[in-house]
């Protein structure tokens, strides 16, 4: 949720450009062919009609529901860009910051906290179903 978070608010790239190869109509907006777009991701990611109207703020939660819950099904959150021209370093970069994550955390101690109640339940795969507490 946190690494979501901060590439909503802090995507790699700040815009991404497009070339429209074919006359196009957005809603009232025609696009004649040969148009370069630019897609302001900063401004899309920070969309308040959708997002709330905190959506400039840093809140982790806006994702544990998921990419799709957090957007309501609409793409604007696209940090890497999407379709055929999805970022190629975007796999490195999500792996690399995993392994900086499993670093920073080889230095901390977790334990389960006494308010822990063990209660599992299977959706496609085993969940703890109050969450689980550690301190």
């Amino acid at each position: 949720m946190i690494l979501h978070e901060v590439l909503r608010l802090y995507p790699p790239a700040f815009i991404l450009m497009r070339k429209v190869y074919e006359d196009m109509q957005l809603k009232e907006l025609f696009i004649p062919e040969g148009t370069e777009i630019i897609i302001p991701l900063r401004m899309i990611h920070r969309d308040s009609s959708v997002l709330g109207e905190d959506a400039a703020e840093f809140n982790p939660e806006l994702f544990a529901g998921g990419v799709s819950e957090a957007t309501k099904g609409q793409l604007i959150y696209f940090p890497y860009g999407f379709g055929p021209r999805i970022c190629i370093g975007q796999n490195f970069a999500l792996l690399e910051a995993k392994v900086v994550l499993s670093m920073i955390l080889q230095r901390y101690s977790l334990h389960l906290s006494p308010t822990y109640a063990h209660a599992p339940y299977s959706v496609i795969s085993t969940k703890p179903r109050h969450g689980a507490n550690l301190i």
